[in-house]
């Protein structure tokens, strides 16, 4: 399995062999589905909260005598029948992650990696050494290689500070490291631009035991 090779310049320089285990596996979208609603519930905050009757303020007092009033009887103004009163079953602060197998996490990975590489949306470059840390020089590389004003991912094997800070202000653009990345990266990029060296951290990061 190959794709195009190029420097960091934008320009071509041959073909490179994928490794089959990342970039040749078959593509089951009920499970990447079932990985992205758990990757979505692992993100929410779930801050939301309501008070119940104990919690509101007022109504340490009946509002009016029980009887001989002609009004429904109360005992107090933080009963849920009111307005301003408690809430009754409302939201309350709550953990909705879900805990996913690191083997699955991998599957979805290796799953989203290959769909993109099917879809020719992969794309291998020698190194991502670039000179200075310019936005406009960045650009120039991305609209040689016709993906400049697409979302975009660039796999690097370690940190770039001259990368990331080039990308900052490029609309589009994220910059993993092979070891950080996640099926949600992949997911929501339509390209993916991996560093030669990475491929064989991503290799051995996901390597079938």
């Amino acid at each position: 399995m190959e794709t195009k090779l190029f420097d960091f310049k934008g320009e071509e320089k041959g073909k490179i062999s994928l490794p089959e285990n990342i970039f040749g596996a078959k593509t089951d979208p009920y499970f990447l589905h079932e990985l992205v609603r758990y990757y979505n519930a692992s993100a929410r905050v779930g801050t939301a909260s309501t008070k119940t009757r104990t919690e509101v303020s007022g109504g340490g007092r009946k509002p009016w005598k029980q009887k001989h009033t002609g009004r429904a009887r109360q005992g107090s103004i933080r009963s849920p029948l009111w307005r301003k009163g408690g809430v009754v079953f409302g939201p309350k602060p709550r953990d909705f992650s879900i805990d996913i197998p690191s083997h699955k996490k991998n599957m979805g990975l290796v799953q989203a990696l290959s769909d993109k590489q099917a879809s020719g949306s992969v794309m291998v470059f020698e190194n991502f050494e670039i000179s200075q840390a310019k936005t406009s020089a960045f650009l120039s590389i991305m609209e040689k290689i016709k993906v400049a004003g697409k979302k975009t991912l660039l796999v690097t094997d370690q940190k770039n500070p001259k990368l990331i800070l080039a990308c900052s202000n490029a609309k589009g653009f994220t910059v993993r490291t092979a070891s950080d990345l996640n099926l949600m990266d992949i997911m929501r990029n339509n390209f993916i631009l991996v560093e030669k060296s990475a491929l064989e951290t991503l290799s051995k990061r996901l390597e079938v035991k």
